[in-house]
């Protein structure tokens, strides 16, 4: 038996989330505790299973409140290193009238960039069955060492290794280096989550079942789910190509809601093999998912606003009886 289901690496940072103005008209923002890879170990937490975090973050006020906050949703943070010289990320967050978002970001660097690789505790990958990763991580030296440092590690430990690019193009110098990254996760990937924009982007293909295709045939990444938004999701797998449509919901702002689908969907994987899934199963795994993610978006931040099993099925009874209500009208 490992110790962790997943071990995570990545950014961990403050979102600023818009909360309003004041008298004055200035506008208010939450500091809202998030960073890709740990809002998908928040989920997953929610969801019963055991995690640690690797990272790095300043040994400032944020950093101290985002090491607090993993610790009391219970995230192993004995991986997560305080920086004395560089202060954490910082991300403001710009929501448009769709509940969609743009990132400013203040990471010039930023403490998560600076992890190297003697910083890291590799035993915490090796005890981990799952290892998931994404590329703000290897924007940079010296953290692109320690990321790639580490997949050779969960490689070699036999882990299932979850990949989710989180392409954020103004945090990279060039985008040709973003697709460069991109490209050396799917290599190591045995689960891909991947964006409508994401996929595009990368495989130069309008059509995302020719975009993922060229990802099939190129790396033979076993599972790979795609989300669209509010259109719902797909999943990929052994020559099958399984949908499920998205969740209508009050949208604040779509802040962690690809991190939540992916928490999901990793638990699921766990919970049910990745050797022997049916069309069945990953429609299951794709509703649950798209479920939680809608959840998310209608509140803001993503650590803390991840839902617990009981809320997603409850939105997704509400529909079902919705749908058979329709159906004898």
């Amino acid at each position: 038996m490992k110790k962790y289901d997943v071990v995570a690496l990545g950014e961990l940072l403050i979102d600023f989330a818009p909360a309003g103005h004041s008298e004055q008209g200035n506008q208010f923002f939450e500091a809202c505790p998030g960073g890709a890879p740990c809002n998908v170990l928040a989920m997953l937490n929610k969801l019963g299973k055991k995690t640690a975090f690797i990272g790095k973050v300043g040994n400032d006020q944020f950093g101290k409140l985002l090491k607090s906050t993993i610790d009391e949703i219970g995230i192993d943070s004995k991986g997560l290193l305080l920086d004395e010289e560089v202060n954490t990320t910082l991300a403001f967050v710009h929501t448009f009238p769709n509940g969609d978002r743009d990132f400013s970001f203040y990471r010039n660097p930023g403490a998560d960039m600076m992890l190297r690789e003697d910083e890291v505790d590799y035993d915490m990958i090796r005890q981990a069955e799952v290892f998931h990763f994404g590329t703000l991580s290897m924007t940079d030296e010296p953290a692109r060492a320690a990321t790639k440092r580490c997949l050779d590690v969960a490689k070699e430990a036999g882990c299932i290794i979850s990949f989710d690019p989180n392409l954020r193009p103004p945090l990279w110098k060039s985008l040709d280096t973003a697709k460069e990254m991109m490209e050396y996760g799917f290599g190591y990937c045995d689960i891909l989550k991947i964006s409508d924009n994401e996929i595009q982007f990368v495989s130069g293909k309008e059509d995302y079942d020719e975009g993922i295709q060229y990802l099939i045939d190129k790396y033979s990444i076993p599972l790979i789910f795609l989300t669209m938004g509010k259109d719902g999701s797909r999943a990929y797998y052994k020559g099958k190509r399984i949908e499920a449509e998205g969740f209508v919901v009050n949208t604040i702002e779509t802040t962690g809601a690809g991190d939540t689908f992916c928490g999901c969907s990793i638990s699921s994987v766990l919970d049910k093999g990745l050797d022997n899934l049916t069309e069945e199963s990953l429609k299951e795994i794709l509703t649950f998912a798209n479920a939680a993610a809608a959840i998310v978006t209608t509140k803001k931040g993503a650590i803390r606003a991840m839902p617990d099993s009981e809320e997603v099925i409850a939105l997704m009874i509400n529909r079902l009886f919705k749908n058979d209500y329709r159906l004898h009208e």
